[in-house]
C-alpha cells in the first residue's frame, strides 16, 4: 500500500513512505503481516493450490525490497501454494522506481509481467495529476523494460484537464514507439467538485478520444479484447481474464478483495449459497488485530470473517456478477456457460433482457455468444444496469 505520493484521482488504499507515513507500519512490518495472513488462511482456502496467475499490486509494489517480494512467494509455496507451468506473475511497476539489479532479482525470482503505471507523457499533466515521475524517468524505465526484452503493460490515464486529443496522440505514439504488448486505458473519473475535475474534454470529445485510442493501438498491433485492454495476441492479461470468466481468486494484504465460486466452496464441503465475496479491512490496525485473533486450527472465511467482510451470493447477485463480468471482453460469453451455473429458468429471464438490448444494438449474439457492440461498450453501465437482479427477479419468466 505504500506509494511515492498519494494521487488525488486514486481512491486506492494507500500511504506514503517515508516520514510521512501514517499507516503506523513500515514495509518490513507490513510484509510480516502479509505472511502471517498466508500462514493462518491458506488452508481455508477451498480452491486448487497450482497458481494460475500471481499478481503483486499497489500502492506501488517496487518499492518494497525484492527480497520482500520472494519471502511472499516462499510463504506461499510453505502452504503448497506454487505456480503452475506457464502462470503469468506481474508486478506493478512505476518510472523512477525500478533499475538494472532490481529487474534482475524479479526476473530471476521467475516474475514474467511488468505493470508500468505512467500515465502520460506529458510533465506538465503528470503535475496536475499529482505525479512525482517525469516523462524523463518513464523514457527511462521503457528504455530498460526494452533492453531486457520482457513483457510489460502500460498504463494509459487520459481525459486529464486541459489535455487535448493532439496531446493524446503524441501519447499514444510515444508508447507505441517502445513496444508495449499490453496497454490499459483509464479515463479520469472524478466526482464533480473535485479538483481535477475541471477544465476536461466535454463528453463528446472523451468518446473520441477512446475512439483514437482504440484506432491507434490496433493500427500499432494492440486491438482491444476487454472494455479498457488492448493487447498484442497472446499477451492479454490473464490475470484479469480470472475476474471476466467466474473464476476464484484470493486477495492478500490490506483492502485486498477475493471472490470464490459456489463450485470451489462446494468441494470442500462447505456451502456458501452462490460463492462468496470477502475482504480485508482498509484500516492497518484492525488488519493486524484479526491476524493476531486468528484461531487455531482450519480457519474459514465463511466463519472467521466479520460480516462486514463478507458477503454471501445469492442466486440474483450471482446471475448479475456474471452478466457484468462476462460482457466485459469483447469475445462475451456462453449462453451454454450460463445454463449450466443458473439452469433453464434464470437464463431463461437473462436472455430476455438480453434479446431486448440487441433489438436495441446494445448487445449481439453468434451461435449463442453474447457479446457488447461498439455501442454497447461506449454506454456500459446502462446495460449494466438493464442486466442488474433484485432479489426473487432470478426465479421469474418475462
Amino acid at each position: 500500500p505504500y506509494c511515492l505520493q498519494l494521487c488525488p484521482y486514486c481512491d486506492f488504499t494507500k500511504y506514503e513512505l517515508g516520514p510521512k507515513n501514517t499507516s503506523g507500519v513500515a514495509p518490513d512490518a507490513y510484509v510480516e503481516l502479509v505472511r502471517a495472513e498466508i500462514r493462518s488462511r491458506a488452508r481455508g482456502i477451498p480452491a486448487k493450490r497450482a497458481l494460475s496467475s500471481i499478481y503483486f499490486g499497489g500502492g506501488t509494489p517496487s518499492l518494497l525490497e525484492p527480497s520482500h517480494i520472494l519471502s511472499i512467494m516462499t510463504e506461499l509455496a510453505n502452504e503448497g501454494l506454487r505456480p503452475e507451468r506457464g502462470a503469468e506473475f506481474t508486478i506493478e511497476i512505476d518510472p523512477a522506481t525500478c533499475d538494472q539489479a532490481r529487474l534482475d532479482a524479479y526476473l530471476e525470482m521467475g516474475i514474467n509481467r511488468f505493470s508500468v503505471g505512467a500515465q502520460t507523457f506529458d510533465d506538465r499533466l503528470l503535475k496536475v495529476a499529482g505525479r512525482k515521475h517525469t516523462s524523463r524517468d518513464t523514457i527511462e524505465l521503457l528504455d530498460l523494460l526494452r533492453r531486457n526484452s520482457v513483457n510489460y503493460s502500460f498504463d494509459l490515464l487520459f481525459a486529464l484537464p486541459s489535455q487535448t486529443l493532439d496531446g493524446l496522440r503524441d501519447d499514444l505514439a510515444r508508447t507505441l514507439s517502445f513496444g508495449p504488448s499490453h496497454l490499459s486505458a483509464y479515463c479520469l473519473n472524478v466526482p464533480e467538485g473535485h479538483k481535477l475535475s475541471g477544465g476536461r474534454a466535454p463528453e463528446e470529445e472523451q468518446v473520441e478520444m477512446f475512439d483514437v485510442i482504440e484506432s491507434t493501438l490496433a493500427d500499432g498491433g494492440l486491438p482491444r479484447y476487454e472494455i479498457s485492454n488492448f493487447a498484442r495476441p497472446g499477451f492479454e492479461s490473464q490475470h484479469n481474464m480470472v475476474y471476466w470468466t467466474d473464476k476464484s481468486y484470493w486477495g492478500l494484504g490490506l483492502s485486498s478483495h477475493s471472490y470464490i465460486t459456489k463450485e470451489d466452496f462446494s468441494e470442500r464441503g462447505e456451502v456458501a449459497e452462490w460463492g462468496a465475496r470477502f475482504w480485508n479491512t482498509r484500516a492497518m490496525k484492525i488488519y493486524s488485530d484479526q491476524l493476531k485473533a486468528a484461531p487455531e486450527g482450519d480457519w474459514s472465511f465463511l466463519t472467521s470473517l466479520p460480516e462486514a467482510q463478507i458477503e454471501k451470493l445469492a442466486k440474483h447477485q450471482a446471475l448479475t456478477d456474471f452478466l457484468h463480468t462476462g460482457l466485459r471482453p469483447l469475445r462475451g460469453f456462453d449462453e451454454n456457460a450460463l445454463r449450466l451455473k443458473f439452469g433453464d429458468e434464470s437464463s431463461h429471464l437473462a436472455l430476455t433482457r438480453l434479446t431486448a438490448l440487441r433489438e436495441s444494438a446494445l448487445v449481439t449474439s453468434s451461435r449463442g455468444q453474447w457479446s457488447m457492440t461498439r455501442e454497447g461498450r461506449l454506454v456500459a453501465n446502462l446495460v449494466f444496469e438493464k442486466l442488474t437482479f433484485l432479489e426473487g427477479e432470478e426465479t421469474l419468466r418475462a
